[in-house]
């Protein structure tokens, strides 16, 4: 009997939030090297908890099961826990009665500790495990402030989660910070696996801004456009940023585009309005098949951790930005995950945070310096081509689940290629 991989994640295709992206791309590529993939999500859209989408269907050669939660959505932390907490039943529910002895099931960590039920779920089940981590939590929640949660509460979390980590048979991490981060929870580095996020290169190639629609249709053709796409939550910083305009406000060419959601993306908009800063301009989040113009729209992009972070989460929106062949300008730890990838490949600039003079300056060299722009672009194309492209990652992975027993009918070339040297 053929083993099968199931993934099991909140959100999945057509959700176009992060987790669901990364999941969806994976997915449909290991279905297309004939592997049998199966996702277990819920029928929700991050931007829409009352979606009710279809309960059992097949994308492009996976299965997809969506079981049932609680529809509150994130406007409370209550409603959020209680949405969470439905998952966690109707998920491993489902998950027990779709393995088989010697599966393998990879589970994401949105709802956060999701490896603690499904850990469980997995042994009743003589399956193996693989966690496949975008955060560390508790910790995340911890270092921002949440609420409600005793450090007595915390610490049996902690130990839980570590025990969900130690029973897999591998815990793939975003980097390095995260893989160090673990070892001091003992978790070993040879149960830790390092397979950094990634964009679709083909999908989104570098293209001159003067060719963006949006950045035309928006009047920014003779300005100098820091974009930013994404969710700007709690775990980023604006702050550096909006001291930078005003640094800038004599500056009436550039300009500043804020694209996406979040609930700092909403300070943010207040703040501006609040100061009378005119060079911002705020767009919803745009359809993914837009992605290639909207990164094109920016002459460089900014990306943001909070340095307490480091080691816990990774800002994998930077993987776009490297393949629109853009400059990064990263506000956080400079010797965090993305500012060592900044540094490494010479593909932008680091601030920390609370620096605005200095980002301010920063920015004034690159719009007088369209040269200096175009080689950091180009450099951060190649340091993608180099590490973070999607067919790097499928190749990893498909790495990982034959060492773990399943089987395929490869048909993705690069991943053939290397299959047919190695055996």
């Amino acid at each position: 009997m053929s083993r099968k991989v199931v993934f099991v994640n909140r959100f999945f295709y057509p959700d176009v939030s992060a987790t669901s992206q990364m999941l969806s791309d994976l997915a449909f590529r290991l279905a297309r090297m004939g592997i049998e993939v199966h996702v277990i999500c819920s029928r929700q859209l991050y931007e829409d908890a009352a979606a009710n989408l279809a309960r059992r269907e097949q994308v492009q050669g996976v299965e997809v099961h969506r079981v049932w939660t609680a529809t509150f959505g994130r406007a409370s932390l209550p409603g959020r826990a209680l949405d969470y907490a439905s998952f966690y039943v109707t998920a491993c529910v489902r998950l027990f009665l779709l393995l088989r002895a010697r599966d393998v099931a990879v589970i994401k960590t949105d709802p956060p500790l999701l490896s603690v039920p499904a850990a469980a779920t997995v042994a009743l089940r003589g399956a193996r495990l693989v966690n496949w981590l975008q955060d560390v939590f508790p910790e995340v929640a911890l270092h921002l402030g949440v609420r409600g949660l005793p450090m007595f509460m915390v610490v049996g979390l902690q130990a839980l989660r570590d025990r969900s980590l130690a029973f897999a048979r591998t815990n793939v991490v975003l980097g390095a910070r995260m893989r160090d981060y673990l070892a001091t929870r003992n978790v070993a580095p040879e149960r830790c696996l390092v397979i950094e996020n990634w964009s679709d290169g083909a999908a989104i190639q570098p293209s001159p801004a003067a060719r963006s629609e949006l950045r035309a249709k928006l009047g920014l053709t003779h300005r100098f456009v820091i974009a930013y796409s994404g969710n700007l939550g709690r775990a980023h910083e604006y702050e550096t940023l909006l001291a930078a305009a005003e640094w800038l406000r004599g500056e009436p060419a550039f300009a500043f585009l804020m694209i996406g959601g979040g609930a700092k993306m909403q300070e943010l908009r207040r703040r501006v309005a609040e100061s009378g800063l005119t060079g911002f301009h705020f767009l919803p989040y745009q359809p993914r098949e837009a992605l290639a113009d909207t990164m094109a729209a920016a002459d460089v992009h900014w990306v943001s951790l909070l340095p307490e972070l480091e080691g816990l989460i990774v800002p994998s929106k930077m993987y776009g930005i490297l393949a629109a062949g853009r400059p990064v300008i990263f506000i956080g730890d400079p010797d965090g995950e993305a500012a060592r990838t900044i540094c490494e490949g010479g593909c932008g600039l680091t601030v920390r945070p609370g620096e605005g003079e200095q980002l301010a300056a920063m920015l004034l060299r690159l719009k007088h310096d369209p040269e200096q722009v175009a080689a950091l672009g180009q450099r951060a194309r190649a340091i993608f081509e180099a590490r973070f492209t999607l067919e790097s990652a499928v190749n990893k992975w498909a790495q990982l689940l034959q060492q773990l027993g399943i089987s395929q009918e490869c048909t993705y070339p690069a991943v053939a290629a290397r299959l047919t040297r190695t055996s």
